[in-house]
């Protein structure tokens, strides 16, 4: 038998919205880090991050909290650590596990604030939110290779920022 929608044509659409065509409906912020390179190791050390976003109004302080200090140690592991190996006999990716892989942990975060402003945006929603998803890690490792560069002069732009980079 013929399946029971077959010949039926169905279309949909969402509602114009004005408000998309003159504004921008994104979270934003900065970030700003204090990095340290030690003069004869190259290892890099981050005493200090903080995060200040413009992400509307927040709903749940704690979660948003979270959610952002989350995302600065995501990038702080993104710019000192993560680095991924592949085999060039076959392609394959070696490092699988965390014991290859390497993350941040917290003895490589020791100051860390995220901030946001008190504001409302109702043009999108009516709560005034907007997204607070992955901007936390959203420019924190260029805001540390920045660091590194300030108190080096050496300019990396290959991450993760490993000693070798500092040891020209």
């Amino acid at each position: 038998g013929e399946a029971p929608d077959a010949g039926v044509e169905t279309t949909a659409s969402a509602a114009a919205n004005p408000a998309t065509e003159e504004y921008a409906f994104h979270s934003f912020g900065a970030v700003f880090a204090e990095a340290r390179v030690h003069r004869w190791t190259g290892e890099v050390r981050v005493p200090r991050l903080l995060g200040v976003y413009s992400v509307g109004r927040i709903v749940n302080p704690t979660t948003a909290r979270s959610q952002l200090l989350g995302g600065l140690v995501m990038g702080l592991s993104a710019a000192l650590f993560e680095e991924s190996y592949r085999d060039p006999r076959f392609g394959h990716v070696v490092t699988q596990d965390l014991a290859t892989y390497h993350v941040a942990s917290h003895a490589d975060v020791l100051g860390i604030e995220a901030e946001w402003l008190e504001e409302s945006d109702e043009s999108f929603t009516p709560m005034g939110s907007r997204g607070i998803g992955e901007i936390g890690i959203v420019g924190t490792a260029a805001a540390i290779a920045n660091a590194t560069f300030h108190a080096t002069g050496i300019r990396v732009r290959d991450l993760p920022l490993t000693a070798d980079h500092f040891l020209a």
